[in-house]
């Protein structure tokens, strides 16, 4: 059986635009299914816009490199968003932070992130 792990934003991040802890997080994906809330894509479309901005002479490679995400196989799957707010209330994230912890709990699954404050989260409640 596949292990179940859920990715977010930071972590995808890291892998598409090359930054410092790709490759680890690289190993962690290397075997199992990726699910993520359907948010991932506004959030790496984020991530692309502020680094466009921030380094303008780049800007064709970063968003040649955020048109890679469908390539990395990462399965959208539906949040109950309620239990994300409570989650978030309990743990003192943002939403979107809640949402893939949230997501991670129900279906028993790793959360791979580079967020600090998501992975201490993980211990809470």
């Amino acid at each position: 059986m596949t292990a179940v792990k859920v990715v977010d934003a930071s972590a995808l991040a890291a892998l598409l635009f090359g930054e410092p802890d790709a490759e680890a997080i690289a190993g962690r994906l290397v075997s199992g299914r990726l699910v993520a809330p359907g948010l991932l894509a506004f959030e790496l479309a984020n991530v692309c816009l502020v680094k466009c901005r921030r380094y303008p002479d780049q800007r064709e490679g970063l968003l040649a490199a955020f048109r890679l995400r469908g390539r990395l196989g990462v399965e959208e799957v539906a949040v109950d968003h309620a239990g994300a707010l409570d989650l978030a209330l309990m743990t003192r994230l943002t939403l979107y932070d809640a949402s893939y912890l949230w997501l991670a709990r129900q279906l028993g699954a790793e959360l791979v992130t580079l967020d600090k404050d998501l992975e201490r989260a993980t211990t809470i409640g």
